[in-house]
């Protein structure tokens, strides 16, 4: 080990243990506390979760009273905090562990539990019980991309393994829970996205950003391009055992040769039936895309519209869409027939 990797342990430990926040979750080594406190931060402010988890815990003190609990019970102590898939997965989560005898002690089980990331599962690993396991949350993905001068984007798989692997080569194997902690606190407090505050950072001697001034371009995080929302309506035109259909031609962008139900724009003038038979979303690249199905009729059959076979369709080169709306008209028609059948 070298004498830098031992002098930047042991100045962000002491930085930590002088000047980190008192949060309740920080005062225990009881694993059920320490993941409670994990779920609830996820993509949730710690100003906003701090009242929510001192509620909770008088509510539900351990695992056993969080497992035995009823949705109602649950969903109402969790309100106001959002994504209640998270409370859900919480109690999913709970009632493995006692049904398992005791909170599992190692990453790969903890990591096991529902609602349960690699995050979530080094922190309560590392802290709880001591596990030499490297967390990687965003405040640690900063720290870790200024320290090293990672020009890399973060949110690249690639760029995300080299910083795990230097995280772990840092990591205090002697006190994991305190240095992870201390990565994270660092990241939330000092190592701030816009406004760094490398004057008070404890470990800015080794710093390659700082030497570098680079520390304001870091880290890297290439932006996305915003989904756009489109909404269709898809057309079911029928007559005895015939379907009204496109095909895509050879001028197409995409998916040429693949058959298609006729969309609204296309059939102007169709009559529309009854209400619509349900919806469904689909993707492509940056566009989202919501269909809603709806049976209709028509007069015209304007080109390249034509009537198929429903016997042929199955052998037809059929598009995603199409399925899907196939797939929704069959069972609507199952549920007409058993109705009908009542």
């Amino acid at each position: 080990m070298t004498k830098q990797l031992i002098d930047f342990r042991r100045s962000l430990s002491e930085w930590y243990l002088r000047n980190h926040r008192k949060l309740p979750w920080r005062e225990t080594r009881d694993p059920y506390r320490i993941w409670l406190s994990e779920i609830m931060l996820q993509q949730t402010r710690v100003a906003a979760v701090l009242p929510y988890y001192q509620r909770f815990l008088e509510r539900f003190p351990d695992v056993q009273s969080l497992a035995s609990a009823s949705e109602d019970e649950l969903l109402a102590a969790w309100s106001g905090l959002g994504y209640y898939s998270r409370a859900r997965n919480l109690q999913r989560a709970a009632k493995e562990i006692v049904s398992q005898g005791s909170f599992p002690s190692d990453y790969d089980s903890i990591l096991a539990l529902p609602g349960v990331g690699d995050y979530t599962a080094a922190a309560v690993a590392s802290i709880a019980f001591g596990v030499a396991r490297a967390v990687l949350d965003g405040n640690v993905l900063r720290v870790l991309s200024r320290i090293t001068n990672d020009s890399g984007d973060i949110s690249s798989a690639k760029t995300r393994e080299r910083l795990r692997s230097h995280a772990e080569m840092l990591l205090d194997p002697e006190s994991p829970g305190l240095f992870n902690q201390a990565m994270m606190e660092l990241g939330a407090t000092v190592c701030l996205p816009q406004n760094p505050q490398c004057l008070l950072c404890p470990v800015q001697s080794h710093c390659e950003a700082l030497k570098h001034r680079t520390q304001h371009e870091l880290p890297v995080k290439l932006r996305r391009v915003k989904a756009v929302e489109i909404n269709r309506l898809l057309l079911v035109v029928e007559r005895e055992d015939e379907l009204l259909l496109w095909q895509r031609g050879a001028e197409s962008s995409r998916m040429r040769g693949f058959w298609e139900l006729p969309d609204r724009e296309q059939l102007p003038q169709a009559k529309l039936i009854g209400k619509p038979l349900g919806s469904f979303r689909h993707s492509i690249t940056h566009y989202n895309y919501t269909f809603t199905v709806q049976r209709a009729e028509s007069e015209d059959v304007p080109q390249p519209m034509q009537w198929v076979k429903r016997s042929l369709i199955p052998a037809l080169p059929s598009s995603t869409t199409l399925k899907k709306a196939l797939r929704l008209l069959g069972s609507v028609a199952r549920s007409e027939a058993e109705a009908g059948g009542t």
